[in-house]
């Protein structure tokens, strides 16, 4: 029997491809999956100091499973470095055109760049709206206190004229060029002088690019013998992705989680309620699934240590029900040497978020919960969607 480990992994991967435009106006583009640690904790860390910006604080440990025994081995601290978990895209900016690498970033509607390489541009407009924004993605801090009018193009079908961006004034960490925002513009910063920041979907709508203010997102899994990638599409859905339709919730009224792409949902570990119907967050940016504290020890509790004893988690999301099968709830085995884990451990990717129950913040579903479905981002109706792919149900861990 194989044990079972509360820990994950670490992955560098990329990929490579050219947008793809589908009917009713909606624009798909590739996204390359970069990470960059050199161990197991840094990616613990990377994870900690995201929730921290959200409110939560993780703890972060080592189940180490033997049999009956439980036992949890704390993880030393580490240096942040220039450690990154994310996904990126292509954008073109300015005049001259400048390629920045930007990450793509539920959670913020902010885009904003010059971390990496710099921001000079001849087309560039001032705004006159000052901000005072920190923004945190893991390890990265940054200050940006302009705002710039520019012209950008992340695809052939996709330019964007008089977008609205960022420019860092301090940087530290950085590990990309800046970030593209795709959160709701709750979640963006005000310039100092009132004024909403306009997110990018809202430049397209505004410009006819396209018609709905929607974006959403695919995520293939992580495995060794796989094409790993991600797909970001403006303006709708790309149906061949999903499977069969695609089912909403409405964005919770709960703060803090009403202020980012929140839902709210209940979740059971097999036939066993371990959260009961509360707020939280859906987080890309985000490695691990995330418990109120009280969710993670039932969760904890009631797995076992035998991985072929676990049972699937079930997610309550409006009228539907979405399954983590006991393979969603682990990292590959055969990545394992990855992290210097045993052959016969298993790595569960479910982790304390360090909140009590009720606190408006009692989970956050982070890339393991992307990966395993297509999710929809709807401005224009305040809802989230999810559809099953073809890896919901995959057993290739």
């Amino acid at each position: 029997m194989f044990s079972v480990v509360f820990l994950l992994a670490l992955l560098a991967f990329s990929v490579t491809g050219s947008p793809v435009e589908f009917p009713n106006s909606p624009i798909t583009l590739p996204m390359t999956r970069k990470l960059a640690f050199s161990n197991v904790t840094e990616l613990l860390r990377h994870d900690e100091a995201r929730l921290a910006a959200f409110g939560a604080h993780s703890t972060h440990g080592r189940r180490d499973v033997d049999g009956a025994t439980h036992r949890i081995v704390p993880l030393s601290p580490a240096d942040l470095g220039n450690t990154f978990s994310g996904y990126t895209v292509k954008a073109a900016i300015g005049n001259p055109l400048t390629t920045y690498d930007l990450i793509v970033d539920s959670a913020t509607a902010i885009t904003w760049v010059g971390a990496g390489t710099p921001y000079v541009s001849l087309s560039g407009v001032d705004t006159g709206d000052p901000v005072a924004v920190n923004y945190h993605y893991g390890s990265f801090q940054v200050s940006i206190g302009t705002m710039w009018n520019d012209n950008m193009i992340l695809a052939e079908k996709l330019i964007i004229t008089g977008m609205d961006i960022g420019v860092a004034s301090t940087s530290r960490g950085v590990v990309a060029d800046g970030v593209l925002g795709i959160g709701p513009t709750s979640s963006g910063p005000r310039a100092l002088t009132g004024r909403t920041i306009p997110t990018i979907t809202d430049r397209l709508i505004s410009q006819g690019t396209i018609k709905r203010p929607v974006v959403s997102i695919f995520f293939q899994p992580i495995t060794a013998n796989q094409v790993k990638h991600g797909e970001l599409t403006f303006g709708g859905t790309h149906p061949s992705m999903y499977k069969p339709n695609i089912r909403y919730t409405d964005i919770t009224t709960t703060p803090p989680s009403s202020n980012h792409w929140g839902i709210n949902q209940s979740i059971t570990y097999g036939a066993t309620t371990i959260l009961d119907n509360s707020a939280g967050i859906l987080d890309c940016g985000t490695t691990f699934l995330y418990l109120a504290s009280d969710a993670y020890e039932k969760y904890k509790d009631l797995t076992g240590g035998i991985f072929g004893q676990l049972y699937t988690l079930n997610f309550y999301i409006g009228e539907s029900i979405y399954k983590l099968i006991p393979n969603a709830q682990i990292w590959p085995r055969s990545l394992n040497e990855r992290i210097g884990g045993g052959a016969d451990d298993i790595y569960l990717v479910v982790k304390d978020l360090g909140t009590a129950i009720g606190a408006g913040l009692d989970f956050i579903n982070g890339y393991v919960f992307f990966q395993r479905f297509y999710i929809v981002f709807d401005s224009s109706r305040d809802q989230v969607g999810f559809g099953r792919t073809i890896f919901t149900y995959n057993i290739s861990n």
